[in-house]
């Protein structure tokens, strides 16, 4: 911070509390030290203890109670309580040792000392002459607590040793060795007890000297195991407990006085230079960064996190950590010398006082809460979050605290129109309910009303009102200002909104933009259900008077806890029946949901709406005019996802005929939803079924039969005669030259033609009645149909007749003979092509191809008969060459089939009866098994069975030849290549 900068984050630490003129006591004297202790057995009043130049201690006391004002006219008196005389010199320095009841006074080179209550005269301390400096040993949190134990472990009679120094019985049970000093005595620097005697007496034992000869020591500080010294040449660190000394630094040449001061709050060490304030550790270790005061000073001290210096009748405050001035006030007219200041020596002292030459002032630090609010009242916003995070850090606040706060400066800055900082602070609070700012929005008394906290957040704002009217009151406001500042009197209200006046249509839709952002982020708290309840509908209305309706869509349609009773009214008459729709159809209200689309539908038909979610799942850039879809279509088809979902039949089927005119692919994806739980009645939707809208029947039967795997033959007797008239209506069209009407909108939910599907249907299904098909059509020319159901009910001449002679189609002809598999098939379609009777021509050609393909199968001389004499000779001929050839032609293959059959058998055989021939024996013994005649070395042949005989029986192959009595005339295969010879 720069010199002489005063921090933009000022604000009020202390205030004054009481004051004490020493003039009026005493004419003669003034002012030369000061100290502050507040009483154990008393915490509510404090005790000044003022030494004159005249030799005199003053004692005073202040009631903490006390409330101050700021004007310096009106403090409370200090009350004077005693005084007594030390001697004619100077009073140099006060102690108050608070836990033995006595009172250390340094004066004229020596000790003197008094009980805390000025009773008794001053005592002089047996000590050597001398003294300039004093310093109490002070222990930190850690030293303290070691301390204790090594002293409590220790044992000895007369005292005990600690950290190098004997400590006597009365020190330890007072603090264990809190009476310890050290003192510069001329050049010497003793480590002194204060020993009490009987009587209230005293005397100062020395426990150690130690030699230090780097200058004259001014001032000292001794904190744990370390004294730290300043002289003229710089600042050292003496060791209480070898008394080694070492430099910290140095001062420049031309510098005002050292001068030290304990940080007890963090057990640390200020030491000056100048107007610039180092902070060391035990250790001499710099720790954080320096203090720069805005000028010189004449007296330092602590108070809680801050440092307070004194100089030319001012007081100034320093926050050790970030440096800068957070408060100055005044306390006596410039020119009016050297001023002291003292603090209380405990951590958490809260009193500060000051002293001039004949009066003193004394401060009380207010309570963290006052200095927040007092940061709230000067709309410091910044410096009361500030202020909390930093005692929240420190520990001297609450965690929930700073909630609290971010909630009020939240309201705070609500009722000063700054509608966007608001809620960006209500979003810090993490104690603050969504239900605190329902009353901005709905005027009391409302469904929610007993939900809203009556915390009223220190007074510091008005109470919640709606939204309208803090904006007309924040106008107002700013309005009288206006003329307050013209009549020359100081206004607190924000320069911005001075200077610009906001326009009121701006600042409410502000206002409601930002509670809306609010809620929306509340949404995802763990809330009660109430809570959900409120925040949700109010969300709604703040959406509503922005006319956001794609958010209102947006939240309708999600999982939403608004109440609809709340809305209903409000959403009808603004027209907003879309929103309803959803919101009725997400709370489960089907019914009501596609009464309001259905209305929609009826009423914005002439309107388009552009299908946001075709928008936002298209990938590609598509032309503009393809996500524009009609008013209508959209209400079918969000009518349409309730009713996939719904399982009550009675409303889909109340609502599937306005749909249906709308959309018949939408009437299809009801009826065939699988996403509701129970399914709808087959017979009682065909029953409901407009019959102008085959096509939608026709659909939901196939899917019934197709993926519901229905088995009722009256349905698929239903499908099939559907189809078929349809199909009779198309052909018919399609003679016509009218178009494709198979659908009454003009585009058909099918992508095969109705003929492909009835075909292919009465092929697959065997559970329609085919008769009463078949009487459908039988006057029309629906020839394929006919022989598919003439085939069904087993009319084998009459599907020949439509497939040879009314749809010419020789080749599923052939293939139809070739199915019932009798040869009189084909001479029967040999005699259609022939004949084919009603005055048509005979069909030569076809027959040609049957008698090419399938010659073989008939009888040439059936054939002859059946042939026309009016056909021509030369075609008969070729007809019949074709057919012989045929004949023939199967004949050879039928023979060389045969007989490759009979050779690849005979070869397996005789690998077989070679194998075995090497393991018959044959000798000159062997007999032929047919005759018993000797083989020797005749010609033999062996069979299949391992049979062996003579050459002569082979001959005998006519014959039958026995053998073990078997006949062999069939089994046996007689062949050259079997004879072998030895």
């Amino acid at each position: 911070m720069a010199k002489g900068e005063v921090s933009s984050m000022s604000r009020t630490v202390i205030e004054p509390l009481s004051q004490f003129d020493l003039s009026s006591h005493s004419r003669a004297t003034t002012i030369r030290s000061l100290a502050v202790a507040t009483s154990p057995s008393d915490p509510q009043h404090a005790f000044l203890y003022v030494g004159t130049y005249s030799g005199t201690l003053f004692s005073l006391s202040t009631n903490l109670n006390n409330s101050a004002s700021s004007n310096g006219s009106d403090h409370p008196k200090l009350s004077f309580q005693r005084s007594v005389s030390v001697g004619d010199s100077p009073v140099e320095s006060i102690f108050v040792l608070v836990e033995l009841g006595k009172v250390l006074v340094l004066s004229e080179g020596s000790l003197f000392l008094v009980d805390s209550e000025l009773t008794n005269h001053a005592a002089r301390l047996s000590f050597p002459k001398g003294v300039s400096v004093v310093a109490r040993r002070v222990r930190s949190g850690a030293e303290s607590e070691g301390s204790g134990e090594q002293a409590s472990s220790s044992s000895g009679g007369g005292g005990q040793r600690v950290n190098g120094l004997r400590v006597n019985k009365e020190g330890e049970a007072h603090g264990e060795g809190n009476s310890v000093f050290a003192v510069v005595a001329g050049k010497r620097l003793l480590l002194v007890e204060l020993v009490l005697g009987g009587g209230g007496t005293g005397s100062l034992v020395i426990l150690k000297e130690i030699q230090f000869v780097d200058g004259v020591i001014s001032t000292m500080v001794w904190l744990d195991d370390s004294i730290i010294v300043g002289t003229a040449n710089g600042y050292s660190l003496i060791s209480s407990v070898t008394g080694q000394s070492g430099v910290i630094f140095s001062l420049p040449d031309v510098s005002r006085p050292p001068r030290l001061k304990l940080l007890r709050k963090e057990w640390r060490v200020l030491l000056l230079v100048d107007n610039v304030g180092i902070i060391v550790d035990p250790h001499g270790q710099p720790v954080g960064g320096s203090l720069v005061f805005r000028h010189g000073l004449d007296s330092v001290e602590e108070i809680s996190s801050y440092v307070v210096i004194v100089s030319d009748g001012k007081i100034e405050l320093y926050h050790k950590r970030s440096g800068s001035c957070v408060q100055v006030l005044p306390f006596g007219g410039e020119g009016i010398g050297p001023c002291i200041v003292a603090s209380e020596e405990d951590r958490g002292g809260k009193l500060v006082a000051v002293a001039t030459a004949t009066k003193v002032v004394c401060y009380q630090k207010l309570r963290s809460e006052e200095q927040i609010k007092d940061l709230l009242r000067k709309k410091n916003y910044k410096g009361a979050v500030s202020l909390v995070e930093e005692l929240e850090a420190e520990g001297e606040m609450p965690k929930d605290l700073l909630s609290f706060v971010h909630a009020q400066v939240g309201f705070l800055l609500l009722f000063d129109l700054h509608f966007e900082e608001a809620v960006d602070h209500f979003l810090l609070s993490e104690t603050m309910q969504p239900s605190e700012v329902f009353p901005f929005i709905m005027q009391d008394p409302n469904r929610w009303s007993l939900l809203v906290p009556r915390n009223r957040y220190w007074g510091l704002h008005p109470p919640p009102a709606p939204l309208e009217v803090v904006v007309d009151d924040g106008l107002m406001t700013i309005q009288r200002a206006s003329f307050l500042r013209k009549a020359g009197v100081e206004t607190i209200v924000d320069n911005d909104l001075f200077l610009n006046p906001p326009n009121r249509a701006d600042l409410l839709e502000s206002a409601i933009k930002n509670i809306s952002r609010y809620l929306e982020a509340c949404r995802e708290k763990d809330l009660t259900q109430s809570v959900r309840e409120g925040v949700d509908t109010l969300l709604m209305y703040l959406y509503r008077a922005l006319n956001r309706v794609e958010d209102m869509e947006r939240l309708a349609s999600s999982t939403n806890w608004c109440v609809v009773e709340e809305l209903e009214q409000m959403l009808e008459e603004s027209g907003h029946l879309r929103t309803l729709a959803f919101l009725c159809a997400s709370k489960g209200m089907s019914s009501k949901a596609v009464s309001i689309w259905r209305i929609l539908a009826r009423n914005y038909s002439s309107g388009l709406w552009i299908d946001t979610a075709l928008n936002n799942n298209n990938n590609n850039i598509r032309d503009s005019r393809e996500n524009l879809v009609s008013g209508k279509e959209i209400a079918a088809a969000e009518a349409a996802k309730i009713l996939e979902e719904s399982s009550d039949q009675d409303l889909i089927l109340q609502h599937l005929g306005w749909i249906a005119d709308i959309s018949q692919v939408l009437a299809v994806k009801v009826l065939t939803s699988d996403r509701r739980v129970v399914q709808l009645n087959p017979d009682e939707v065909v029953t409901a079924i407009d019959p102008q809208k085959v096509e939608i029947l026709q659909r939901f039967l196939q899917w019934l039969i197709e993926e519901q795997d229905c088995n009722d033959t009256q349905l698929h007797t239903l499908y099939a005669l559907s189809l078929a008239k349809s199909a009779i209506e198309a052909f018919e069209s399609e003679n016509l030259d009218s178009g494709n009407t198979e659908s009454t909108s003009g585009i058909s939910i099918f992508q095969t033609s109705v003929r492909k599907r009835l075909q292919v249907f009465l092929q697959s299904s065997d559970l329609y009645d085919p008769e009463e098909v078949l009487d459908l059509i039988e006057g029309s020319e629906l020839w394929l149909e006919k022989a598919i159901l003439y085939r069904r009910l087993g009319q084998e001449t009459l599907v020949l007749q439509i497939l040879a002679l009314k749809l010419e189609d020789s080749e599923a002809a052939e293939e139809y003979c070739a199915e019932i598999g009798r040869p009189d098939a084909y001479m029967q379609l040999l005699e259609m092509y022939l004949d084919p009777q009603d005055g048509k021509e005979p069909m030569f050609n076809a027959a040609v191809r049957l008698l090419h393909n399938h010659g073989e199968s008939l009888d040439p001389l059936q054939v002859l008969e059946k042939l026309s004499p009016d056909m021509p000779l030369q075609l008969a001929s070729e007809t019949l060459l074709r057919m012989f050839r045929a004949r023939v032609h199967h004949h050879h293959q039928g023979q060389i089939v045969h007989n490759l059959s009979r050779a690849v058998d005979m070869d397996a055989r005789l690998s077989r009866l070679e194998e075995r021939s090497r393991n018959v024996q044959i000798n000159d013994e062997s007999l032929c098994d047919s005759c018993d005649a000797r083989l020797g070395t005749k010609l033999f042949a062996m069979y299949p069975d391992d049979t062996v005989i003579c050459y002569k029986c082979y001959r005998r192959q006519g014959e039958s030849v026995s053998v073990s009595g078997r006949n062999f005339k069939e089994d046996v295969l007689i062949k050259p290549g079997w004879l072998v010879s030895r």
